[in-house]
């Protein structure tokens, strides 16, 4: 007779993204993950394996839930640098005020944490840089065709650059940054590429 879960497998692969999200992997064992989920170890491991293998699946499923689906929309925006700004602008807000305040991003915590020296976890963090600098490149792309941006930026250098100013608002925010002083770096960083 086949084994029947007796719990729907998504929803705790859910608890198990907000407690490592929050606390880290580090800070974070296999005891707190059974009571944030209310399974046993045997379940946990039986169905996920062990905390690696759960923590590269809560990573997964942050990357494809919450950080696709806004560089998706920055992408296909078509405002140029309005829409750049508007993302900036929604991140510093996520990041400073409602449910997740101060949890700053998944990726970002990930990339300075200890787990970043693993080759799984590392490929999945190296994908994510990927996609965040193609859909800042291609914001800037829209801008550039708009006439908004300063005419010697360039595309890479700046997409790399506007990449690396999401991770320092992810961090910076984790760490109790200030809305009003996150909105006014990202407010020059726009300004430095714009055309006058």
């Amino acid at each position: 007779m086949p084994d029947v879960k007796h719990f729907d497998p998504d929803a705790v692969l859910e608890a198990v993204v907000r407690i490592f999200w929050r606390q880290g992997v580090t800070g974070t064992g296999i005891q707190d993950v059974v009571e944030v989920t209310g399974l046993s170890r045997s379940s946990l491991y039986a169905t996920f394996g062990g905390k690696h293998r759960l923590y590269l699946a809560a990573l997964e499923r942050y990357t494809e839930q919450r950080s696709a689906p806004s560089l998706e929309r920055l992408a296909e925006d078509e405002r140029g640098l309005p829409g750049v700004t508007d993302f900036f602008l929604s991140l510093v807000d996520a990041r400073c005020s409602g449910e997740h305040a101060r949890w700053g991003c998944m990726i970002s915590n990930a990339h300075v944490g200890a787990e970043n020296t693993d080759a799984d976890i590392r490929a999945v963090l190296e994908r994510q840089n990927h996609r965040l600098r193609e859909a800042m490149r291609t914001a800037l792309a829209v801008a550039r065709s708009k006439g908004q941006l300063n005419p010697g930026v360039d595309l890479e250098a700046s997409a790399e650059f506007l990449a690396l100013l999401a991770h320092g608002v992810n961090l910076r925010s984790r760490c109790g940054a200030d809305a009003l002083e996150l909105r006014q770096g990202v407010t020059a960083a726009v300004a430095a590429i714009t055309a006058p």
